[in-house]
């Protein structure tokens, strides 16, 4: 395997001529071939490699296996900080104390994730906003630090400290070095996850994530019997694959017709009208967003073809596959509110934010969970504008949807206009919010809002310091269990850098683990 050496691309330069026909990064052509290799991979893996015919040691092996090679080919030997970051992580877990392990193992991977990025961004190649070695350390520092904490709900504590959720996730018996290194690089998810909880992929692994579902009727009441066939992924995985298709031309369509850069070059800001600049800076993002489309898409298709994503049965009795989903588009780009968008974007992530940060930090959750993302995401200086501009924008949209939305649910008709207008108000919002997160320097970040004369900032501190908000910690005591039910996160996360104002956990479509508990009870 030919290595490139420049700093565009570590891995294999065996597409090199793919990628001066198509005019392309190598980098970005190798993820491609490395993921629909993984895709094709992952049928035969799910039909050769059955759990009917084979041993769940045999599965670890060859998807830690497939894992490592995709590794190679794309990232050449920058991957050996997988194995690095793997093997420092896992030596904590085990020499360490079960008492405190979580939290060493949390510092230790984090650490070395930051020491990564850091080293990338400032040495080696400071803007390679392309496929780097450092995406995948993203995914298997979630990975860690939550198997980290899952091992110590289960081993140090009882049942009535754990919440329901954590009860599900929480591991009794110290996985195995194969079982760790499959979970963290196996070869669906090693070049773009997304994360997923340990306990859900050993089921899949052993083949008993099928077990645990009950067939629904057209009432949504349980029949009470096992569905007798292991439900297919075919329909989901061309339905996803479609939509890669689809997002992947429009990107390729748009991305240079429409870059954000141009909002901030002198000519365009002097000639265009500033209404017409907030139209441009929606369609520039809008014309961005199919690329997280397209490669979350992509993984969640290569997890469903192996037969891993399996979530219980619809209302009507046909499967559903989105147990590790990461974003719901449409949901997204009709949103209404801040929160609506920031629910269904980067979905994993923010389950995570929640489930090691959040749920546990004793003080200042929401300033806590704010850290964690912006220390996780990288060091990139536009990532800290955005995350600090998510929380002044989320405290205004928790303002506005408290004291005005009650005045527009007096009829439909004034619904439907505060929908509109709404909508309208969270796509600014969000394009003005995430502008540094793409620009990435402080200059150029700058700039841009100089150029709106700060406009959003200024609007939202004016409402959060007009309009009244309780905390709702405060509600929560007024009103006993308004805050639990496993529902905590109301006050806030960060979702791919921005503030998330709250996390559904509804469980027939949104917290799908929580859905799995509650399965599972039920069938106990």
């Amino acid at each position: 395997m030919a290595t490139q050496t420049t700093a565009s691309c570590t891995g294999s330069t065996l597409l090199q001529p793919i990628s001066d026909i198509i005019n392309l990064p190598l980098d970005q052509v190798n993820f491609v071939a490395g993921q629909l290799f993984a895709l094709l991979m992952a049928v035969w893996f799910r039909i050769y490699l059955h759990p009917s015919k084979t041993s769940p040691f045999i599965r670890h092996v060859v998807a830690t296996l497939l894992g490592f090679y995709l590794a190679l080919f794309c990232f050449g030997w920058y991957s050996l900080h997988f194995l690095v970051q793997s093997g420092l992580s896992y030596s904590v877990m085990v020499f360490a104390g079960l008492e405190h392990m979580h939290k060493y193992c949390f510092i230790v991977t984090l650490g070395y994730l930051i020491l990564c990025q850091i080293t990338r961004v400032y040495v080696f190649d400071y803007g390679m906003y392309s496929a780097d070695f450092t995406g995948p350390m993203m995914v298997i520092t979630q990975k860690i630090t939550s198997m980290a904490f899952e091992i110590h709900d289960g081993l140090t504590k009882r049942e009535g400290q754990l919440t329901p959720n954590q009860k599900y996730l929480a591991i009794s018996r110290m996985p195995s070095l194969l079982e760790y290194l499959s979970y963290n690089c196996n070869f669906m998810g090693i070049l773009a996850g997304p994360t997923c909880s340990y306990n859900d992929y050993k089921a899949f692994i052993e083949g008993t994530s099928y077990q645990p579902r009950h067939q629904e009727n057209a009432n949504g009441k349980e029949n009470g019997k096992y569905k007798q066939t292991e439900p297919s992924s075919k329909n989901d995985v061309i339905s996803k694959l479609c939509t890669c298709a689809i997002s992947l031309a429009i990107y390729l369509s748009l991305c240079k017709l429409l870059p954000v850069e141009r909002s901030i070059d002198d000519g365009f800001i002097s000639s265009t009208p500033f209404h017409l600049q907030v139209v441009y800076l929606y369609l520039a993002m809008l014309a961005l967003r199919p690329k997280y489309y397209f490669v979350w898409t992509l993984a969640d298709a290569i997890n469903n073809a192996a037969g891993f994503g399996f979530n219980g049965y619809n209302k009507d009795g046909s499967p559903r596959w989105d147990l590790i989903s990461n974003l719901r588009i449409l949901d997204i780009e009709f949103a209404t509110s801040f929160k609506m968008f920031l629910d269904n974007w980067n979905i994993q992530t923010a389950l995570w934010l929640k489930r090691v940060c959040y749920e546990r930090c004793p003080i200042n959750p929401t300033a806590a969970t704010f850290m964690l993302s912006a220390m996780w995401h990288g060091v990139y200086p536009g990532y800290y504008l955005t995350f600090l501009t998510g929380i002044v924008m989320t405290m205004a949209a928790r303002a506005i949807r408290h004291n005005i939305r009650p005045y527009f649910l007096v009829s439909d008709s004034h619904k439907r206009v505060y929908d509109v207008i709404t909508w309208a108000g969270t796509q600014v919002a969000i394009s003005y919010t995430v502008v540094p997160f793409v620009l990435l320097a402080v200059g150029p970040s700058f700039k841009f809002y100089r150029s709106c004369y700060f406009c959003l900032h200024l609007l939202c501190l004016l409402l959060v310091l007009a309009l009244p908000v309780r905390s709702r910690r405060r509600q929560a005591k007024e009103q006993p269990g308004g805050l639990l039910k496993d529902g905590l996160l109301k006050d806030g996360l960060l979702k791919d850098g921005l503030l998330k104002d709250g996390l559904q956990d509804n469980q027939t479509e949104h917290n799908s683990t929580d859905n799995n508990c509650n399965q599972k009870a039920k069938a106990t």
